[in-house]
């Protein structure tokens, strides 16, 4: 909401500060365990207590889960309830069975590490770049696609060897 404030000839708009992050939902969305349909969530406990946060993607399933076996309520009830879908629930018992609690977290999607800069394209990197220590990016990996046939774009090239760098440090 905007407020405009007049004195004599000049004008001042007043807009109200915005709401500051909420450090709970940054960490949540950090650790990939931040809900992404918190209001589809309708189980009494979630609206009623502070204590249960429909964000936390982790305590949901879990006490989903409790719901079921614990309390014996059906799955479709429960899993409507916490608004998550059946398969879900069947997806977060086989983890929890399998894993317990760490099973419920999200497990972080596609590759894990970078599968085109590997040690012989590194070390294909440091080569050119004892050479010519001038050597940009998009020049190496041109030459990378020369020497290997493997395409890999500049940007990969830069951010490889800043995390290299980083970890010199």
């Amino acid at each position: 909401m905007t407020r405009i404030l007049l004195c004599g000839i000049n004008i001042f708009t007043m807009m109200k500060h915005p709401k500051r992050p909420d450090p709970k939902m940054e960490c949540l969305r950090k650790r990939g365990t931040l809900n992404p349909r918190p209001q589809e969530v309708t189980d009494e406990r979630f609206q009623e207590s502070d204590f249960f946060d429909p964000r936390d993607l982790v305590q949901l399933k879990y006490e989903m889960l409790r719901r079921v076996e614990k309390e014996g309520q059906s799955i479709t009830k429960a899993s409507r309830a916490f608004g998550l879908s059946r398969p879900s629930f069947y997806k977060a018992r086989a983890q929890f069975t399998r894993e317990g609690l760490a099973g419920l977290v999200p497990k972080r999607r596609g590759r894990k590490s970078p599968h085109k800069l590997t040690a012989e394209v590194m070390e294909l990197i440091d080569a050119a770049r004892a050479e010519d220590e001038k050597l940009k990016a998009p020049a190496l990996a041109q030459r990378i696609q020369n020497q290997t046939g493997v395409r890999v774009h500049p940007r990969s090239i830069e951010r490889a060897l800043l995390r290299r760098e980083k970890k010199r440090k």
